[in-house]
């Protein structure tokens, strides 16, 4: 009977999981999601180029206003609204659910808008972990979870990861690193005050490998900075070419 219950409880674990997959497929996304995923390959710590990080955000809220299981739920369910202002996460109808990519739109700096997205690696009734697409501004995963703490519920944010290329390393050491801890700790405040909880957020970043991958310079090709740039910069002509041909069609 107890093999019975291993096997069973090995086979939920598994519906958990994505399956593996060689290059990413996106489903039907509102216009304004700008999508540079698709074909993309998942790309962990290991294939990044920069100094390999882990960082960890955590605020705590009290036991008795929110469970771990009803935070978690209400999270997944709502992603989008804990976000700062400006930034954009473009889920799937089918929500934040194993092996699903997800589109993001972010600002950067002159105007620009940045586009890539994560694929869902793992989701339960605890954690949920999203993985980084070639492109994305730093390769890893992020997790979120809830956990019991002494009577009170706490939520994490927590990050292994690499800048991608050169460019995202450069960007990281002139402030990026402050910037992405601000939008992190910020999403946290959002999440707890949804409950009506005013919670600081503890804050702790540690440099898990000092050494540069620079064989992995050649992440520059799919670089979502460099082509979003492109992209960005290219919409008058678009527009210029779009009605050239609604008139030829006319």
């Amino acid at each position: 009977m107890s093999e019975l219950n291993e096997e069973r409880a090995a086979a939920r674990d598994a519906t958990n999981w994505a399956k593996s997959v060689s290059r990413l497929d996106v489903s039907e996304m509102p216009d304004e999601a700008v999508n540079r995923v698709s074909g993309k390959r998942l790309v962990g710590p290991i294939q990044g180029f920069g100094k390999m990080w882990q960082k960890t955000y955590q605020a705590q809220l009290p036991g008795d206003v929110v469970t771990p299981a009803e935070l978690i739920d209400t999270w997944r369910q709502n992603f989008q609204s804990f976000w700062p202002d400006g930034h954009r996460f473009f889920a799937p109808l089918t929500g934040i659910t194993p092996g699903e990519v997800a589109l993001i739109n972010a600002p950067m700096p002159g105007g620009l808008k940045l586009s890539t997205g994560v694929m869902v690696l793992y989701s339960d009734e605890e954690s949920f972990t999203l993985m980084t697409p070639e492109g994305h501004v730093f390769a890893g995963w992020i997790t979120f979870s809830a956990t019991e703490r002494d009577g009170a519920t706490v939520a994490q944010v927590q990050l292994l990861m690499r800048a991608a290329d050169p460019i995202c390393e450069v960007g990281l050491v002139l402030g990026g690193h402050s910037q992405e801890n601000g939008f992190w700790e910020g999403t946290l405040t959002r999440l707890a005050a949804h409950w009506g909880v005013e919670a600081e957020v503890d804050t702790a970043v540690v440099c898990v490998d000092k050494k540069r991958q620079w064989k992995r310079w050649t992440n520059l090709a799919q670089s979502s900075v460099i082509w979003s740039t492109y992209y960005t910069l290219g919409a008058p002509f678009r527009a210029i070419r779009g009605l050239v041909r609604r008139e030829g069609s006319g």
